[in-house]
């Protein structure tokens, strides 16, 4: 099939701004597709289409064969259809026209080097998105739903203990009716912003939030079902997380080890099947704003119920012959399994599966100071045996 769809970034000066080739592929494009401001701005008259709501690119692909041309914001493969369509079409059915997007605007205005950056897209996510980048110096741009997204990023902020972070309100950048305001999360008073706008932020005030490894298990909600902090960095540093992994935790408890796994960049699956204990999970996902890396799941993990291929699986207690044979029938070639056991019984699996299967075994015993009479004396704790291995 020809090339039939042209993905063209517009900005907010229009068509103007265009380079020639995608002004000519707008204005062969018998179907023009965007949103109604694109549509306005680049006078698409009976050939616009606005967007579905919910936003749906089904009716692009129903005009396959046709002349179509989808208008975007800037480059529209920063949180822009262009994504999406790329991924449903073959290679030689579209071509894209990018042009700068609001990040590249928002950092020539600001004089920030782009690759010293935060760049969020906030106008569909929320602002718990931010969290994992609030420190003090830290740069920081970020687009917004509408106009009173900022003020409502500013109280966001206030209430998180950032008040005095730097904002530079953006609207309109690119366009004739482009405008700068600078202020600060506690002294935003702006009652006017027009979309489309960004906002360049520069934290100070508040108190980063910590990274881990090893939290304090006072940061975790918890019942006492908990892998304890020193365990929890030998486990983590066993799992291994990287950007993107997957990871399942089954039997989670508090969840923490998801957490921490989430905090290095990756993506958990917690299951636990006590209710109770769920709900601790589901606390510390949004006390940790980590809606979008860890899902909770009440079920037992036994069953293994339905879910995305791991690259690693934490067994944190209750570990069965059963489930580790289902376990190693199921994972992936290089998909690693790390197992804590507490109870003699467990301890005994762990030990055959490791002359079984090879991995690493590891005792991890550990005792902490505390008062005895009016000295101290070391208080141990329950040994931990850990078995790693990789599928």
């Amino acid at each position: 099939m020809a090339e039939w769809l042209s993905i063209i970034g517009m900005g907010e000066d229009g068509p103007e701004g265009l380079t020639p080739a995608a002004r000519a592929a707008l204005e062969g494009a018998g179907v023009v597709f965007g949103g109604p401001r694109h549509l306005a701005l680049a006078g698409a008259g009976d050939r616009g289409r606005a967007w579905p709501v919910p936003f749906d690119i089904a009716p692009v692909l129903a005009c396959r064969g046709l002349a179509v041309a989808v208008l975007a914001s800037g480059d529209p493969f920063w949180f822009g259809a262009g994504g999406a369509l790329a991924a449903a079409l073959r290679p030689d059915e579209w071509r894209a026209f990018p042009a700068p997007g609001v990040v590249s605007l928002a950092a020539a205005r600001m004089g920030w080097r782009i690759e010293d950056t935060a760049c969020l897209g906030l106008h569909a996510a929320p602002f718990d998105g931010l969290a994992a980048h609030l420190r003090p110096g830290a740069r920081i741009i970020a687009t917004l739903r509408d106009g009173p997204a900022a003020g409502a990023l500013a109280g966001w902020l206030m209430a998180r203990g950032w008040g005095d972070t730097a904002l530079s309100v953006m609207e309109r950048l690119g366009g004739p009716r482009e405008r700068l305001r600078a202020t600060t999360a506690a002294g935003f008073d702006l009652t006017d912003v027009q979309a489309p706008v960004a906002v360049a932020l520069t934290p100070q005030g508040g108190v980063p939030r910590p990274r881990g490894p090893g939290l304090p298990d006072d940061a975790f909600a918890h019942d006492g079902q908990i892998t304890r902090r020193p365990v929890r960095v030998l486990t983590l540093a066993a799992l291994a997380p990287a950007p993107g992994a997957v990871l399942w935790d089954l039997g989670a408890g508090s969840g923490s080890v998801s957490i921490e796994w989430a905090l290095a960049g990756g993506r958990a699956i917690a299951v636990e099947r006590r209710a109770d204990r769920a709900a601790n999970i589901a606390a510390n996902i949004a006390r940790f704003a980590l809606a979008g890396q860890v899902t909770a799941i009440t079920a037992d993990s036994a069953a293994l119920p339905d879910l995305p291929a791991p690259d690693a699986v934490f067994v944190g207690g209750g570990l069965t012959e059963g489930l580790a044979q289902a376990l190693w029938d199921r994972l992936p070639p290089g998909a690693r399994i790390v197992a804590n056991a507490v109870t003699l019984e467990t301890e005994s699996l762990l030990a055959a599966l490791h002359a079984r299967h090879g991995g690493s075994l590891l005792r991890i015993e550990l005792a902490e100071a505390a008062p005895l009479g009016g000295l101290r004396g070391w208080t141990p704790s329950r040994p931990v045996v850990q078995w790693a291995v990789t599928r």
